[in-house]
C-alpha cells in the first residue's frame, strides 16, 4: 500500500520464504552450507527491498550474520524479511531465518542479519530514491529507530578504521604482530 505522499507500509514489502534443505546443500560437517544460506538470505532481501522500492536493488553491505544454530538437511528453513529502515536510496532489510524439523517437532531460530540495499537506475546504473516507510506499530517504530543507529554505527566504523590505516607504518605494523599468532617469513621491504 503506498499513500499520495509516496510512502509505503512496512507490511506491503514484507516476504517470506521456505525452502527445504536438500542434501545437496551439505557441506563436508553434514550440515547444510552457510554460502546456501547466505544466497537464501540475499535473495529475500533482494525480493523486500526491490518490492519496496519498485526498482532495482543491489546488496551494498551485510551486517554480521552469526549462525546461532547448525540446520541439518531434510529440515524446513523459513526466511522472514521486513524493509526496517529507509534513507534516500538505501534501505536496511532485516532477515530472521528459522528451521523446522517436522520428524523432531523441533524449531530453532538459526540467523538474523541485516542487510543494506540501494535501489539503483537501471539505465544509469546510479542511486534512485525510494519511498518513506509508513511506520504503523511499535514494533515497526523500534525497527526504524534500530535500524537509523546501525547505519550510523557503519558510517562511524568505516570512519574508524580509515583513521586506523592512516597512522599504521613499518614499524607500527610490527609492533601489532607481537603475541598475535604468525611468524614473520621472507618479506620485502
Amino acid at each position: 500500500m503506498v499513500n499520495e505522499a509516496g510512502f509505503r507500509t512496512v507490511q506491503s514489502s514484507q516476504v517470506i520464504l521456505k525452502e527445504l534443505m536438500v542434501p545437496s546443500y551439505a557441506n563436508f560437517g553434514g550440515k547444510v552450507h552457510g554460502g546456501v544460506l547466505l544466497s537464501l538470505m540475499d535473495k529475500i532481501a533482494y525480493t523486500c527491498a526491490a518490492t519496496h522500492a519498485k526498482a532495482y536493488c543491489v546488496t551494498a553491505s551485510v551486517d554480521s550474520v552469526d549462525f546461532v544454530n547448525p540446520v541439518e538437511v531434510g529440515e524446513l528453513v523459513t526466511l522472514f524479511a521486513s524493509v526496517n529502515y529507509v534513507g534516500k536510496s538505501s534501505m536496511e532489510v532485516g532477515i530472521k531465518v528459522i528451521s523446522e524439523d517436522f520428524r523432531k517437532e523441533i524449531v530453532k531460530h538459526t540467523n538474523t542479519s541485516y542487510f543494506t540495499m540501494v535501489a539503483v537506475d537501471e539505465e544509469t546504473r546510479k542511486p534512485t530514491s525510494v519511498p518513506g516507510l509508513i511506520l504503523q506499530t511499535d514494533q515497526e517504530i523500534r525497527r526504524f529507530v534500530m535500524g537509523k543507529l546501525r547505519k550510523q554505527l557503519r558510517a562511524g566504523h568505516r570512519r574508524d578504521i580509515a583513521d586506523l590505516r592512516k597512522t599504521l607504518d613499518r614499524v607500527r605494523e610490527l609492533q601489532e604482530l607481537d603475541g598475535e599468532n604468525c611468524q614473520l617469513g621472507k618479506h620485502r621491504n
